[in-house]
């Protein structure tokens, strides 16, 4: 196994959790690989996301990024944008190392950068199509490896489609699906007709997509959308400007005002992202890219095109990963007693899989552009959660079990607010759970009537109170017999 010598980060019984046994859901035990496909210039989003990739490459390793293009930038593509963003990383990197000596030598990145044919979807792909960043692509699929490579499609996914194209002409089948079954496949919705292809002819591939171009009903669009009813500060003009473009360095400075909408391309590695409640490989549980069902979706209408680019989409021919409904709202916050409670839903939507973790990730956003100008000492760091017992329990209807966050700490010293609660969407029982005094550093969880077997996702956020406030999780899975 070729895995980098990096900062090793907390280990998930994932499978466990795949053989249906009760298990305490943490991080991936190694980081996450990451290759991005961007039409970086279609829109200023790509290059928002990409500066805040770079702020988690201590933690996720980027293996690629290829410049694309999309149905909104069909003829060109644009890969010298991708070195003027790393031109900043490079002049903060110094900085960033204080905090976490990992973040790679913009040498390293530099060398992950390459560009893709400047043709637009399927046109784009075939025999005489290769580029280089198709062949870039081929390598990483390619190369020995035990962990899943992340593809994360910002635009169109005619490079996919052409590195898969070749790799199907190079391996027997046997050979293909071991390769293909490696893969992971996260699209911002359809932005060509190749992820289409792609579905349909990697049928065994793990894709996860909004599929066609109805962007507004898409789950990703959760990272920018304003919902009623809550506090959307945190994706504001103003707090863009004082938490990261203004007074943060260089880096800062050059993630670009908000046109059409903030970071659309982020939620594909949000989910990477090791905080305890993360576990990639199972969208159906939630995280902060969202939540995903596996399911074949209904038919788009016959009349769909793909924002201008005539498409028509037709029926997906298999199951993919696609959108699901969360019931949220935000927590209270009181000012007097309890220090915060369980809030009444204020929406019930694809979305809500992402917003309802916004503050959280905003703030660790803010916080990690912090480190590009502060020294540690002056900054603020996530707390580090540890829950008893270790694994996730098994009980009868009906009886209890204490589960205790004590141990907990915070690098910086900073006083911690617990917070539990019953993620229903993410186990099989959807009725109420009584977590107790849900703002205390422990639990008593009493596990409810059930007639079969049921799972009961009980998640864990604690919040530092410094500045910005930082959130990580515990995730107990909790098994229920008759």
């Amino acid at each position: 196994m070729n895995v980098p010598l990096r900062k090793m980060i907390a280990v998930v019984s994932l499978p466990l959790a795949l053989l249906g046994m009760p298990v305490l859901a943490q991080s991936s035990g190694a980081q996450s690989r990451v290759f991005v496909l961007t039409d970086i210039e279609a829109d200023p989003d790509d290059t928002q996301s990409l500066i805040r990739l770079l702020l988690y490459a201590n933690e996720i390793d980027v293996e690629g990024m290829v410049a694309t293009t999309s149905v909104h930038k069909r003829t060109s593509v644009s890969p010298e944008s991708l070195h003027q963003v790393l031109q900043h990383y490079a002049s903060v990197l110094p900085n960033l190392r204080q905090h976490d000596p990992h973040y790679p030598a913009v040498e390293e990145l530099v060398a992950t950068i390459s560009a893709a044919q400047p043709v637009y979807g399927m046109g784009g792909v075939g025999p005489r199509m290769d580029s280089q960043g198709s062949a870039a692509l081929l390598r990483q699929i390619e190369r020995e490896d035990d962990r899943p490579l992340w593809i994360a499609v910002w635009g169109g996914a005619n490079t996919l489609a052409q590195a898969l194209y070749r790799l199907r002409e190079r391996h027997s089948p046997e050979v293909l699906a071991d390769i293909v079954a490696r893969l992971r496949v996260y699209a911002i919705s359809d932005q060509d007709d190749a992820g289409p292809w792609v579905r349909k002819n990697f049928p065994k591939l793990f894709y996860i997509v909004s599929p066609g171009d109805n962007y507004a009903a898409s789950t990703w669009i959760g990272i920018n959308s304003v919902i009623g009813g809550i506090d959307n500060t945190t994706i504001s003009n103003r707090w863009l400007a004082e938490n990261i473009q203004q007074g943060h360095g260089p880096l800062g400075a050059a993630y670009p005002d908000v046109a059409w909408g903030m970071e659309g391309d982020t939620p594909t590695f949000l989910s990477l992202i090791p905080n305890g409640l993360n576990v990639p490989d199972r969208p159906d549980w939630g995280g902060w890219g969202g939540r995903y069902e596996l399911r074949l979706p209904p038919s788009l209408p016959a009349d769909t095109a793909n924002a201008g680019g005539g498409l028509n989409f037709h029926p997906e021919t298999r199951p993919i990963w696609t959108d699901t409904y969360d019931a949220y709202g935000p927590p209270k916050r009181p000012e007097f007693n309890r220090s915060i409670t369980r809030g009444e839903v204020v929406d019930t939507s694809a979305k809500a899989t992402v917003w309802r973790w916004r503050d959280a990730f905003q703030n660790d956003f803010a916080a990690r552009m912090d480190w590009t100008v502060l020294p540690y000492g002056e900054a603020n760091h996530p707390p580090v959660v540890k829950v008893k017992p270790a694994e996730g329990p098994t009980v009868r209807s009906g009886e209890g079990i204490w589960v205790s966050a004590r141990g907990t700490t915070d690098p910086d010293g900073d006083s911690l607010t617990y917070f539990w609660f019953h993620y229903p969407e993410a186990g099989t029982y959807r009725g109420s759970v009584s977590v107790g005094t849900e703002n205390a550093d422990g639990v008593w969880i009493i596990a409810p009537e059930v007639t079969q077997e049921e799972t009961i996702h009980i998640i864990l956020a604690v919040t530092d109170k410094g500045a910005p406030p930082l959130t990580r999780y515990a995730r107990v899975i909790v098994k229920v017999k008759p």
